[in-house]
């Protein structure tokens, strides 16, 4: 499952069993992430919890990086037999804003923050599965 953290919305994507393609679910508002987390396991398995970690082009922090190592303490905290992988995500806002503009959608629709959190988290997710089977 990865996970765009941000101070209002949370976009999440998972993968299918094979692990090939990445598929978003939506956004939620950040402080539910738990109980959403929580909801979804009642049905589903989590293999580990895949975070985007916000930085600076000179590794410095960003004003999301608070944002970002609270969930992840949260996850270790509810969750703690799923491992949680930080990964660079300093190209995926722009990346969804890319790909939701190349999908063809309306300029209205394109503006939709939800929309944009659901992209990046499913574009984190499709980065680190392409990073871990070396292709």
């Amino acid at each position: 499952m990865a996970i765009d953290v941000g101070g209002k919305r949370t976009g999440i994507a998972v993968t299918d069993p094979l692990q090939i393609i990445a598929t978003g679910l939506g956004t939620i508002e950040a402080h539910r992430l738990i109980e959403y987390i929580k909801n979804y396991l009642k049905a589903e398995q989590i293999e580990r919890f895949v975070v985007g970690w916000p930085t600076n082009w000179d590794n410095t922090p960003t004003h999301g990086t608070p944002h970002a190592a609270k969930a992840i303490q949260l996850l270790e905290k509810n969750f703690p037999r799923i491992p949680v992988e930080k990964v660079d995500e300093r190209y995926t806002s722009k990346m969804a804003k890319d790909a939701i503009l190349e999908m063809g959608l309306k300029k209205k629709d394109r503006r939709d923050k939800k929309i944009v959190d659901e992209v990046a988290a499913t574009i984190l997710l499709q980065e680190y599965l392409r990073s871990v089977q070396g292709s």
